[in-house]
């Protein structure tokens, strides 16, 4: 079985976020990268079937050079390969293209990812990707196993959990608790700088969406502490202040 996991990298979830250029570009200086949590969660499951079922495990990166530590984290994590696509990611439509382009390419039964990244948060790229390879997608997936051509998995849906059984080729977002995260020990690491890492370059996309500038959420309001046995005083700031009754 051939699987494909589609990681992000992304600003760790401490980092904090400023931007530059009019606000049209996050400053990354001091910003420190991880690979995306909800990608992590894909990865580990896919390292899990292989052992099961055997076969091999590519993981594809949509991005420039400073994300190839990632990469490697994931190749000692148990990947067998790597693809990074040198560019930068402008929106979902772009990288759902890049990821479609190699997948057809190479021919996998199964693609894994988060369910979204941590970034942009779209959500809606393991949807595209399949329909740009014309395969059922779904998302997002707590659980999941294989029994020969055929994938039993779960997935949240509004009130509860749906579950479903389809045929690979598949698609499929990831999120908690399909597989607890992996830690790649010193043989992994170790092994990782020897496994191949192709660089390609992307493919020609029609421009999407154009970015017109970024914003910060809003800086939260001071706290108003009130004594624990003071119902009256927090009753009267729920109605004049939070309005919530």
């Amino acid at each position: 079985m051939k699987i494909l996991v589609c990681i992000t990298n992304v600003p760790d979830t401490t980092a904090k976020i400023a931007f530059i250029d009019n606000d049209t570009k996050l400053n990354k200086a001091g910003v420190q990268y991880i690979i995306g949590p909800y990608d992590d969660y894909a990865l580990a499951r896919a390292v899990e079937l292989k052992e099961q079922h055997g076969g091999s495990i590519t993981v594809l990166n949509v991005g420039e050079a400073d994300g190839e530590q990632q990469i490697r984290k994931a190749l000692a994590i148990g990947a067998d390969d790597a693809i990074r696509v040198n560019c930068e990611p402008s929106d979902s439509y772009f990288v759902a293209a890049q990821i479609a382009h190699c997948a057809k390419e190479g021919s996998y039964d199964l693609i894994l990812m988060g369910r979204e990244s941590i970034d942009f948060n779209s959500g809606v790229v393991h949807g595209l990707v399949g329909e740009m390879l014309n395969i059922p997608s779904f998302s997002p997936v707590m659980k999941l196993d294989i029994d020969g051509n055929t994938a039993k998995f779960a997935r949240e849906i509004e009130g509860g959990k749906e579950y479903l059984e389809a045929s690979l080729p598949l698609v499929l977002g990831c999120q908690e608790p399909i597989a607890e995260w992996k830690i790649p020990n010193m043989r992994g690491i170790m092994t990782a700088r020897t496994k191949p890492l192709n660089v390609v370059e992307p493919v020609a996309v029609p421009e999407a969406a154009t970015l017109e500038k970024y914003t910060l959420p809003a800086p939260k309001g001071a706290v108003k502490m009130i004594a624990a046995d003071d119902v009256e005083s927090l009753i009267a700031l729920l109605k004049s202040e939070a309005k919530v009754l």
